[in-house]
C-alpha cells in the first residue's frame, strides 16, 4: 500500500544554478522583498515564485521508491514564507528587480501565531542572534504575564533573550530591581535604561554590537525614543515604517533591518498588545520556564504530573522552597490554561 509524503516545493539546496544570486532580505512590504546581494550589497527588489507558497504531496510505494506525479498541492501554513533576515537565492529579472526562487536553511527563527482565527505562523525575523524584549518600567505599567509570554517564545525558538526596560527615571530603581528578582534568579539578562537620563544606553549599544538582534515588545513603551538615543534618527525611521504597517495589522507588514553604526543589525517589530505563541504544547510549557526544568520528571507521578494539585510534585516543592518564584509559577499556570483553551 502506497504512502504519501509532503515536500516543500522549493528547489533543493544541493541544486546549483549559475543564473541565481544569493543575498539577505533586509526589507519587506506586501509582495515585495529588498534583497542585499552577497556580492557587493546592491539591493534588488524581488517578488516570490508561486512555488514558495505551496507544498507538493508525492505518493511513495516504499521509503526508497518515488513516483513522479503529484497527489495534491497544499498551502504552506505561514503568513509569509520569507522573513527579514532570510538568506535567499533569486533570479534577476531586470535592472534592480528579481524573483526569489529559494529560501536557504535558517539557523534560527523567531515566530509567533499570526493574528486571526486561522492557526498560521508568522516568522518575525530569521537568522537572529538574540531577542531584545522591551517593556517600560512605568507608563504603561509592566504586564509581567506578557513579559513571560515573550520569554516563552524565545525559549521555544531557542534564542537568547535580553530583557530591556525603558523609563527607569519614572520609578524607584531599588524597588524596580526587586521586581526583576524572578528573572535574575532564572538567569535572564536584564538592562534598565532611561533615554532622558542617558542611563543604560552604552550597555545596550554594547549588547547589540556585532549581532543581528530582534526588538519585540508592546506599543507605548518608548522604543522610538530609545532608538533615537541609541542611533540618532533610527527611531523616527522605524516610526515612519510602522505607519505604513498599520496598528494591529501583522499579516500585511512593512519591516526593515537596520545597520548600526556601532556594529550589528537591528530588526524592530510592530508593537503588539498580545503575543500569540506558536507551536507550544501546554504539556511541554514547563520546559520553557528554565527554572522549572531541573525538577521535571522528579514528581511522584512522573511526566503525567500537571504541577498543580498533585501530591509529591517536585515543581511545587521547589516553588515553596524559593527556587521558583511564585509570580513565575502563577504566570506558568495562566499560560497553560490559555493554551489548553486554544
Amino acid at each position: 500500500m502506497s504512502q504519501s509524503v509532503e515536500l516543500d516545493a522549493r528547489p533543493s539546496t544541493d541544486f546549483t544554478d549559475s543564473s541565481l544570486f544569493e543575498g539577505t532580505v533586509v526589507r519587506k512590504s506586501t509582495g515585495q522583498y529588498w534583497v542585499a546581494s552577497e556580492a557587493g550589497g546592491a539591493l534588488t527588489v524581488c517578488s516570490l515564485t508561486n512555488l514558495l507558497r505551496k507544498q507538493l504531496v508525492y505518493p511513495i510505494a516504499d521509503p526508497t521508491s518515488w513516483r513522479p506525479h503529484v497527489l495534491a498541492v497544499k498551502e504552506i501554513r505561514s503568513v509569509d514564507p520569507v522573513a527579514i533576515g532570510d538568506r535567499v537565492r533569486f533570479l534577476p529579472a531586470g535592472p534592480g528587480s528579481g524573483q526569489i526562487q529559494e529560501v536557504l536553511p535558517r539557523r534560527s527563527k523567531l515566530s509567533r501565531r499570526a493574528a486571526g482565527a486561522q492557526p498560521l505562523e508568522q516568522v518575525i525575523v530569521a537568522n537572529a542572534d538574540q531577542v531584545v524584549v522591551v517593556f517600560a518600567a512605568a507608563q504603561p505599567a509592566v504586564r509581567w504575564n506578557l513579559v513571560d509570554r515573550y520569554l516563552v517564545s524565545t525559549e521555544a525558538c531557542n534564542l537568547p533573550a535580553l530583557l530591556c526596560f525603558t523609563k527607569l527615571d519614572l520609578v524607584k530603581e531599588a524597588d524596580f530591581r526587586a521586581e526583576l528578582e524572578p528573572y535574575r534568579l532564572t538567569g535572564y539578562r536584564t538592562l534598565l535604561t532611561s533615554s532622558t537620563q542617558q542611563v543604560g544606553i552604552e550597555e545596550l549599544r554594547q549588547a547589540l554590537r556585532g549581532k543581528l538582534s530582534a526588538l519585540v515588545g508592546p506599543s507605548g513603551v518608548g522604543k522610538t525614543t530609545l532608538l533615537n538615543v541609541l542611533e540618532p534618527g533610527l527611531g523616527q525611521r522605524v516610526r515612519e515604517i510602522s505607519k505604513i504597517t498599520g496598528k494591529g495589522r501583522h499579516t500585511t507588514s512593512s519591516l526593515e533591518m537596520f545597520s548600526l553604526s556601532s556594529g550589528g543589525f537591528l530588526v524592530d517589530s510592530p508593537g503588539m498588545r498580545e503575543y500569540g505563541l506558536w507551536n507550544v504544547n501546554p504539556n511541554e510549557l514547563a520546559s520553557l520556564f528554565p527554572e522549572m526544568r531541573p525538577y521535571l520528571g522528579g514528581c511522584r507521578f512522573g511526566a503525567s504530573c500537571r504541577h498543580n494539585k498533585e501530591p509529591g510534585c517536585a515543581v511545587k516543592k521547589a516553588m515553596e522552597e524559593g527556587a521558583i518564584h511564585p509570580r513565575r509559577y502563577q504566570s506558568w499556570l495562566r499560560l497553560v490554561d490559555l493554551l489548553r483553551k486554544g
